[in-house]
């Protein structure tokens, strides 16, 4: 009977084994890894009622040859010099470094199977947490040694009525998996199998790739994945996506053998920003999509850094990254991975290198290619709606132009038939009765006016600073962005359709329009107003066609007519030399006064007197004169 004796106290099991690892697919990912590491092309993650089987077509592990005991010799290094950092092949290089992964199962599972076949040689032994004869493991009987997809090589880990499970849906467990473990070619399938049901993984960046709108490669490796990002832009496809060369940071560190030596961290990986995060929790994983994983060796060893290198900013949601950096784990230099596998040393330089280059350039990178697509769609949809709006005015003309045409037939030939002798009464009557019939022609109507900016921002440049309070206190009292027309607004949907004029905007949607839905404006007046050609023109489109109007003067401007100067205008103070606005309890209140009457004009829910003048005062100071 072979024997199988554990090079390591045995209480050391009892106490690693429950806390090594958190998550399942962080075994699992150690267990690949060592897939990996034995030169195997196929690893099974199976998962059966009671257990969960890795089983791999690796080289095995002979007890002969003394693989078993070394195997067995957990806290023996793996890898000490560039020589023994190669697998056998010597055509791929080792992940495993500390020699614990094998007690990975541990974490999962009280016992585990172990069973291995080289060359037709079979073993078997219990991995357990609570060993009872000392460092002597259970043997396991060659005749109970079993596999489900090998035959002549390989080693299968059994963890035994698991404390943790799978994600019921395996298409879940792919993802999950892909993102801690991208390394997938033809040379090394992961297979996933519960029951009848089987899922072969494939590569997790090439398959995300469709889901991005901008895309920053790093190397040529990486490269190729450009091509496979949507190109419905083609004219601003360079702001979008571009591949870089890999990074490489100088840095000076002190190896194993205590002398310092000059090393290049060089960078490699690919950094994107998601089209859109909807639907993406549809599917619950145990890993979030939106993360930036570091890699080494193929490796992962951290998750997730955007939580470090972030900045809170909204649109960090939409990023997605695998950044390889092969340099933290140089054999020659110290192990910088945490004891648990799941993260890096905060204090390594390398670790803080990384950190400081993807905090100061990168990221910064691809949320800028994640605004410029976000103009983009805004320019698109802009454009889509005002010509959704031409084509309804078109079809208002239609319809108003044949309903005039076929009340007035209609009324003439009921005229006609009523005779020539016919009372006034009656005539009306019969008109009245055509012009009924034919107005649900009309229903358009209500649609044009929907689709219609309502409130215009009227100002120079030199005013902005006023007209964005006027602006923002609109906002405050629930005005919807869409519905204002604020050509200096920082928000893109308050501005006129790109290659649009402002004049020929309000022309053709409010002056020539079949709909009598006026534009209510807001006039933002100084002494830049008289010297503004374009405030003028405004001011005498708004007298000729009669639209209502508030005024928010800046001393010591005063309006005049033909604008409403009757009526009691707001008056804001403003420092010649700082440009500090600023105003009095009173214009402060007659400001608030006015929002709210342009809210209930136009049917918006208005806050309180009270609310709007907190709010004002954070915009603008409001001081006694």
């Amino acid at each position: 009977m072979k024997k199988y004796r554990l090079n390591v106290d045995p209480r050391i099991l009892e106490l690693l084994g429950p806390s090594l690892y958190t998550n399942i697919y962080y075994v699992l990912a150690e267990l690949i890894a060592n897939a990996y590491d034995a030169d195997a092309k196929n690893v099974y993650i199976i998962s059966n009622k009671d257990d969960i089987r890795v089983e791999d077509d690796g080289h095995g592990m002979s007890y002969e040859s003394g693989d078993i005991a070394k195997y067995l010799n957990v806290a023996g290094v793996s890898r000490m010099t560039e020589e023994e950092s190669l697998t056998r092949s010597g055509t791929r290089r080792k992940m495993g470094r500390k020699g614990v992964g094998k007690l990975a199962a541990l974490s999962v599972s009280e016992n585990v199977d172990v069973l291995t076949i080289a060359s037709g040689e079979k073993s078997g032994f219990v991995l357990t947490r609570h060993p009872e004869n000392g460092h002597d493991l259970k043997a396991i009987p060659d005749d109970q040694i079993a596999f489900e997809r090998i035959a002549d090589h390989g080693s299968a880990i059994i963890m035994r009525n698991p404390q943790y499970r799978l994600h019921k849906t395996l298409d879940a467990v792919k993802r999950n998996l892909l993102k801690i473990f991208p390394l997938i070619n033809n040379d090394f399938r992961i297979h996933i199998l519960r029951g009848k049901e089987e899922v072969k993984i494939e590569d997790f960046d090439r398959s995300i790739m469709g889901e991005l709108c901008g895309l920053i490669t790093l190397g040529d490796k990486f490269r190729p994945l450009c091509d496979l990002v949507p190109d419905f832009h083609p004219d601003r496809r360079a702001d979008l996506v571009e591949a870089k060369p890999t990074k490489a940071i100088p840095i000076s560190m002190k190896a194993n053998d205590g002398k310092e030596h000059e090393y290049s961290l060089e960078i490699q990986g690919w950094i994107g920003a998601y089209k859109s995060t909807r639907g993406r929790k549809a599917e619950l994983t145990d890993f979030p999509d939106n993360f930036l994983s570091l890699f080494a060796n193929e490796k992962m060893g951290e998750f997730n850094i955007l939580p470090v290198v972030g900045q809170n900013k909204l649109n960090e949601v939409y990023v997605v990254g695998q950044l390889h950096v092969d340099l933290f784990e140089l054999t020659e230099l110290p192990d910088m991975a945490l004891s648990n596998r799941q993260g890096y040393k905060s204090d390594d330089p390398r670790y803080e290198a990384v950190l400081e280059y993807v905090r100061g350039e990168l990221l910064g990178d691809i949320l800028k290619r994640r605004e410029i697509y976000t103009d983009i769609i805004n320019a698109d949809k802009k454009k889509q709606k005002e010509e959704a709006q031409r084509n309804d005015e078109a079809k208002l003309r239609a319809a108003v132009d044949a309903f005039r045409r076929k009340a007035s037939e209609e009324a003439a030939i009921a005229l006609e038939k009523l005779g020539v002798n016919v009372s006034r009464e009656a005539m009306e009557d019969a008109i009245s009765k055509s012009i009924n019939d034919n107005s649900p022609d009309l229903g358009l109507k209500a649609k044009v006016d929907s689709q219609k900016k309502r409130i215009l921002i009227s100002h120079t440049s030199h005013d902005k600073a006023f007209a964005d309070i006027v602006y923002q206190m609109l906002v405050y009292n629930d005005v919807p962005s869409e519905d204002i027309l604020y050509t200096s607004c920082d928000d893109e949907v308050c501005r006129v359709p790109e290659g649009r004029g402002v004049y020929d905007y309000l022309r053709e949607f409010f002056v020539e329009s079949y709909s009598t839905q006026k534009i209510f404006v807001l006039f933002v007046t100084s002494e830049n107003t008289k010297a503004s050609w374009g405030a003028i023109t405004e001011v005498g489109a708004s007298w000729i066609t009669k639209i209502d109007h508030k005024i928010f003067n800046i001393h010591p401007f005063r309006p005049e007519h033909p604008l409403n100067d009757e009526m009691q205008w707001q008056s804001t103070n403003r420092d010649k030399a700082s440009g500090d606005l600023s105003m009095n309890p009173l214009n402060a209140d007659i400001f608030c006064q006015k929002i709210e009457v342009v809210c209930d004009v136009l049917g918006y829910k208005k806050k309180t007197r009270k609310q709007n003048e907190a709010y004002l005062g954070t915009l603008v100071s409001i001081r006694k004169e």
